[in-house]
């Protein structure tokens, strides 16, 4: 058992070694092929690098070398391949050498930093002949190119110089100018043709970038030079005297101007002309369409500006005419209130915060009075716009109806007052009326005995309307006091008339009711004696229940008779 367990961990071990032993060797192998890798790119590389064909552009520069300049570049070109040839690619070739040498010896370490100088190396001489290259190509294909672009210049030139002379007309005095440009760019095509010729290409970049340049220029030159003579001839000299013309209308108007300062404006509007056309004339059109529109969009506003003055004018002229009436009308009554106010305070007992408003509104009107003066002053001056003083008459219009309102409430509580008094007075009228209405019912009917409580309600009535008149008598007059006195008295009058009334009926059915049952005495004992008793209550003043005793007796006897007088008796009661 123990030798085999021994066994066993000697194959573990050898199985671990071998894995190990395994795994390094496939590792160098991987490492091994990875460097190669590197190698043979850096050779391709090289080789990419020896195959940029410097060499076959510069021999096109040979056959077409016609000015020293041509052949100073030649020769210095020359030079450069010559370093790349002879000094860059074999120190290239040198490095990669060296490189397979440490590869041999599987010196990774020295491998890996001949690499990165190898790669920086091909990267310089890659550089050095792509940009030799493009240089040398600046002039072998510089014929096509510039060719290329002379034509698309031309053709847009010719478009031009049509264009201009079919509307030659429309440029006024500025045809001299422009005709002597296009000789220029006439001039700079045929230079173009000399230098190109002469194989003279830094000579021929200028060229083409000038005729770029005077091409694009004409170019904006003959197509806004109508649009703007069309302004600065016509347009705007057209507003200006319609602006001049209407602004003297509007003056002798009464239209208070001055603000807008039009007569410095415009004479400033047309030196700016001046200078502009001044400018346009050299062709120098830098900033003058912007000027123009720019001075237009201010004419226009001047003419907004004017509408802006007369619908102003209309609305202040309407507002102003119904804020005068109101203003008249409101003077007129703040000034009796404010003349009878002692007087109104001698006779009712005023709230003295009432007293108080009324001053303070008094106050205020006195403010907008005068601010409505200076508004009529700048007026009549003629210092301020329409457009100012419609505000100014909109916000007084506001200012005086806030104050009426004010004022209404105030006024509406000294008319509740003489309202109240007035009403009082009347009433206490009705109430006398009433008072005497009761007297004359109890006199009219003769009772045997009037009952205490008719003279209790009535010694009430009198004395309610007595407290009624003294209060009217009293300076000032407590209007709440007196509201209460009347209604009081009103409440007692009332009372004392529906008892006199309800007694007189009472007694008037009971005594009717007592004939009616007369005939039933002599035959009914029954009757005889109820009737007795009715009689006493009657002149003892018990009228109700002197009533009720003979219906009492009746009502065996005469069914129809009884419930009729009940009926009678019973509205009375509600």
């Amino acid at each position: 058992m123990k030798n085999s367990m021994i066994t066993y961990i000697l194959i573990g071990i050898f199985v671990v070694f071998l894995v190990l032993f395994l795994s390094f060797q496939l590792s160098r192998r991987k490492k091994r092929s990875y460097y190669k890798k590197l190698l043979d790119y850096l050779e391709i590389q090289k080789n990419l690098v020896g195959s940029i064909p410097v060499s076959l552009e510069l021999s096109k520069v040979e056959s077409i070398i016609k000015n020293e300049e041509l052949e100073e570049k030649y020769n210095g070109w020359e030079k450069r391949l010559s370093i790349i040839k002879n000094d860059m690619l074999p120190k290239i070739d040198d490095m990669l050498i060296e490189l397979d040498t440490f590869y041999d010896k599987k010196d990774y370490h020295n491998c890996d930093i001949k690499i990165s100088k190898t790669e920086l190396e091909i990267y310089k001489v890659r550089e050095f002949a792509e940009r030799l290259l493009v240089e040398i190509r600046e002039i072998t294909s510089s014929d096509e190119k510039y060719r290329s672009i002379i034509i698309k210049l031309k053709t847009k030139y010719r478009k031009i110089n049509k264009d201009y002379q079919q509307h030659k007309g429309m440029y006024d005095e500025m045809q001299d100018a422009i005709s002597l440009q296009l000789e220029n760019i006439e001039k700079r095509f045929l230079d173009f043709e000399k230098f190109m010729e002469n194989n003279e290409y830094s000579e021929v970049v200028h060229i083409v970038k000038a005729l770029t340049d005077m091409i694009e220029h004409i170019h904006i030159v003959v197509r806004e030079i109508p649009d703007l003579i069309l302004m600065a001839k016509q347009l705007i000299p057209q507003k200006i005297k319609e602006i001049q013309d209407t602004s003297s209308q509007m003056s002798e108007e009464g239209y208070p101007l001055e603000y807008l300062n039009i007569d410095y404006n415009m004479e400033e509007s047309n030196k700016n002309i001046g200078k502009i056309l001044d400018r346009i004339r050299v062709l120098n059109l830098d900033d003058c369409m912007f000027e123009l529109k720019t001075m237009l969009d201010y004419l226009d506003s001047l003419f907004v500006d004017f509408e802006k003055e007369r619908l102003s004018r209309k609305v202040y002229e309407e507002i102003e005419s119904g804020f005068s009436k109101k203003i008249e009308k409101t003077n007129k009554v703040v000034s009796e209130v404010v003349n009878q106010l002692d007087q109104i305070k001698n006779m009712y007992d005023m709230n003295e915060k009432d007293v108080t408003a009324i001053g303070e509104e008094n106050k205020t009107l006195i403010v907008i009075n005068d601010d409505y003066k200076k508004l009529l002053n700048k007026l009549k001056n003629k210092s301020t716009p329409y457009s100012e003083m419609h505000k100014e008459i909109e916000e007084l219009t506001v200012r005086l109806k806030k104050v009426t309102e004010d004022l209404d409430y105030s006024l509406k509580s000294l008319g509740n007052m003489y309202d109240d008094e007035q009403r009082a007075r009347e009433q206490l009228n009705e109430i006398e009326k009433f008072l005497k209405a009761s007297k004359t019912i109890i006199r009219n009917y003769k009772f045997p005995i009037i009952s205490d409580k008719y003279f209790i309600e009535l010694n009430e009535a009198n004395e309610a309307i007595s407290e009624v008149i003294k209060e009217l008598s009293q300076k000032p007059i407590v209007i709440k006091t007196l509201n209460t006195r009347v209604d009081t008295a009103r409440d007692l009058v009332l009372k004392l008339y529906n008892t006199a009334s309800s007694m007189t009926k009472l007694a008037s059915l009971a005594e009717v009711s007592m004939v009616y049952a007369n005939k039933y005495r002599n035959y009914y004992e029954n009757v005889n004696h109820d009737l007795n008793i009715s009689e006493k209550l009657f002149f003892n003043g018990k009228y109700e229940e002197s009533l009720l005793k003979t219906l009492n007796a009746i009502s065996t006897l005469d069914h129809d008779t009884y419930h009729f007088l009940m009926n009678i008796y019973q509205k009375n009661s509600l």
